[in-house]
This record gives structure tokens, sequence and C-alpha cells, in this order.
């Protein structure tokens, strides 16, 4: 009988790429893929370690899987992503009832190592990470299994852009690019399997290309998958603000199936926290790209990042960072408090603030991104926007869907009626009716 394998991926949607690829090589390697984990003789954790938070979750997910070994029939646990990079042997230490630890840097080898745990049975606790260096990994086969109409198409592995608060860079290396070519191939594949929506992913993408071909390729590229037909509408995620350029603002405007949609990462506004974070751009060149974006693109919606509470973070800073968002730049914000995270340079600064005061800032920047959302809201109101239908609500009564406006998983939604009966993937006409918290209400106009 064929050894059955589970698989539990946490974090972003780089991290599900990371998964669909260890999936489709494992199926290839003669293993039974099972979504009942009461029957997996192999459990993969696909972990993610980028804040606090994140390893909180992931640990729990690993000793979720670990209790089939009571209640089930594994005989593997593996831990594989972010936080195996990160911690290592720490992970034998801390989770006894992980037996397999595996890298980012050699995820391709994960057939392998799996066979041969299982047919020697030995308990020894061996690391497998190779230093991560390449994107070859990325050409394997991937498998996608869920019937959404949007996939995700990972353009390049690390980064190198070391802000001092982040961790990325030590876990997942340099920024690697891939082929133009390897690229398109994927694309031709998602839409195949029924993607109208790629969604480009990279820790940068503005940065795609630099490495490999010395230029930046971006649009180059965009262009490329836009001749694919299946394909409806190309999303960008995420744009850093120094690489955004004029070529890219005028591809935006002027290309139909490009979103008029940018995530940008800013984290700040205050000059002495961009310094201190090591970001390169600064607090006029945030304001004139924002105003710029806009003049060019009147109808963009804008999504950011922000991190309150960075070690020596003031009330002034802080002062500028809330009038920074209360000017309405953005439809979609994310905030976090800042983690504190050993191995990074911001650890090691002066200035730590309270867990107190950070979240204090942070949801202060909330209520008032909220007052924000509401604006933008009432200002869609009767108007006519295509929409894709993603899937049912769990009340059976709406469909959910999207506009250019919301990337998945991470913004609102469009819940609408229609009189007809309508399939996953289709681009209707929806007219919004209400607000609904930070969703929307509509219905299908025929």
């Amino acid at each position: 009988m064929k050894q059955k394998i589970g698989l539990v991926s946490l974090g972003c949607p780089k991290n599900l790429v990371d998964s669909e690829i260890m999936l489709g090589i494992l199926k290839d390697a003669g293993y039974e893929l099972t979504e009942k984990h009461e029957t997996a003789d192999v459990i993969i954790v696909n972990t993610c370690a980028f804040i606090g938070d994140a390893k909180e979750e992931t640990v729990m997910a690993i000793l979720e899987a670990a209790r089939y070994k009571n209640e089930g029939n594994l005989k593997l646990l593996v831990v594989t992503g972010c936080l195996a990079e990160r911690y290592k042997e720490d992970i034998y230490k801390e989770i006894p009832e992980v037996d397999v630890v595996i890298g980012t840097g050699s995820i391709d080898q994960i057939p392998e190592i799996i066979g041969k745990r299982l047919a020697d049975g030995s308990a020894e606790k061996i690391v497998y990470a190779n230093t991560p260096n390449t994107v070859d990994y990325l050409e394997l086969t991937r498998l996608v299994t869920d019937g959404k109409p949007y996939g995700y198409l990972k353009l390049a592995e690390g980064c190198s852009n070391r802000c001092t608060y982040c961790i990325i860079p030590r876990l997942r290396g340099d920024y690697r690019s891939r082929t133009i070519e390897n690229i398109l191939k994927e694309a031709k594949l998602l839409a195949q399997k029924g993607k109208k929506e790629i969604i480009l992913i990279a820790q940068d993408v503005t940065r795609y290309g630099t490495d490999i071909y010395k230029e930046k390729k971006l649009v180059e590229l965009v262009r490329e998958i836009s001749r694919i037909e299946e394909v409806e509408r190309i999303r960008l995620l995420y744009c850093y603000p120094e690489l955004i350029d004029d070529c890219l603002i005028d591809e935006m405007k002027n290309n139909p199936k490009l979103c008029k949609y940018m995530d940008i990462p800013l984290q700040h506004i205050s000059d002495k926290i961009l310094k201190a974070m090591g970001r390169r751009g600064s607090k006029s060149y945030i304001y004139d790209l924002l105003n710029r974006i806009r003049n060019e693109i009147p109808d963009v919606v804008l999504r950011t990042s922000l991190i309150t509470g960075f070690p020596g973070e003031t009330e002034e800073d802080f002062a500028e960072l809330y009038e920074f968002v209360k000017g309405g730049y953005f439809q979609h914000l994310g905030v976090f408090a800042y983690s504190r995270e050993e191995g990074t340079p911001a650890y090691r600064m002066k200035g730590h603030l309270s867990k107190k005061v950070k979240i204090e800032r942070r949801n202060k920047l909330m209520e008032l991104q909220m007052a924000n959302v509401e604006k933008y809201n009432s200002s869609r109101l009767g108007r006519i926007y295509d929409t894709m239908v993603d899937g049912i609500a769990e009340d059976g009564i709406f469909y959910v869907g999207r506009t250019y406006a919301e990337a998945p998983e991470i913004d609102s939604v469009i819940y609408f009626t229609s009189a007809e009966p309508l399939e996953i993937g289709m681009t209707v006409p929806v007219k919004i009716l209400c607000p609904d918290g930070y969703d929307l209400v509509g219905e299908v106009q025929f």
C-alpha cells in the first residue's frame, strides 16, 4: 500500500506555493495524499516564522499534528518552511515529537528524505538544510487542487532589501528571479487549470529581473502574461516604493488586464524611523509617489502595511504616522505592532517600547483607517463593478466575489445575490447596495 501524506500549510501565499510544490513532487514520487490526517503515515507542517504571532500559530499546528501519533497512524512528523530554517536543531529540543526538520533550501529533496526515514525507521534527529540559493525547486511539479478562480505565481525567492526588522533574508536567502520563460510556462498551466486571475508574488515584485537580466523586467513579464487568452486579471503583490517607476505606472494605467491595485509596503512615514528600519525611501518621496500614482491612475486602489512601536519611535514619530493614515491614501491597510525578532539588527537597538504602547498605537491607526474605509465604501454605493465569483457564502444565499479593488484572503469581499445561478470564475456586473463593515453587499445586474 502507498504511504499516505497529509500537509498543513501556514503563513503567506508564497508558502502556499511551496506547499503545492511539495505535494506535487510527493505525488509524482508515488505517495498518496490525504486530507484526513488521522489516516496519514506522514504529516508535513509547512511553517511560518515571520513574527511572534506566526511562530505561536506554527507551534500549535505542530502539536496538533503530533497528536495523531496516538490517535492515528502517524509515523513521521515533518516540519518544513521558515520555522525549520530559522530554528533548525532547536525544534528537536523544544518539540521532541518532531521527527524530521527540512529547511527552505531542501524542499526539492523531500520525497527522498521521507522515503529514507520511512524505510530505515531511524529515530535519528537529522536537520536537512541546504543553503537557500537557487530557484530550481520552483520549476518542479506543482499540485494545484483548489477550485478557486485565482492562483498565485511566485516570480522570485528570497529578499535583498535587508530591512532591520526582518528575518526573511536569513531564512530565504538573497533575491533570486526565475526566468521569464519558466514563469510564462507556469502561468499557462495555471490558466489551463481555470485560474482567471494570476497573482504575481515575491517579497518584492518590482525588483524582478534585476539579478539575472541586470534590469527591471516586471512590465515585460506582465505584458507577456497578458497575452494568455484565458487570463482575465493580473495582480501584483508586493511593490516596493523605491522601484515603482513611470513605466510600471503607465502599464497599470493602460493595460486592461493589470489590476489597478498596488500593495506598497511602506512600514512608516517618519524619516528617522524609515532610516532606522533600513528603508531606502523618505517621507517626501513617499508622498510624491502616492500623489503621482493617484494623478496618473485616478481609480487606483492602494494597500499598505505599517509597523507601530519600532525601537525609538517617539510620540512625534507616531503623530507623523497618524497624520499620514488620516490623509486617506489607502483603501486597504494593515498595521502590525513591532515584533522583536532575534537575529535581526533591530533586535539589538536601543529604545524598545512596551507591548502596551505598541498595541495602543496600532489600535489607534486601525480605528482611524476604519473611518477611511467607511468613506471609501460610501463612494462605491450605487456603482456597478465587474466582480469575479470566488464562491458561495456560508449562508448559501449570497455569492462571494471581488472586484479589481480586492486581493483575495487579505482584503474585504463583495457579498451579492443573483436572480440566475452563477459559476465560480464568472465575472458579472454587480451593483453595490450597502456596506457590511469592511465588506460590501450588492446584486447582479443582468
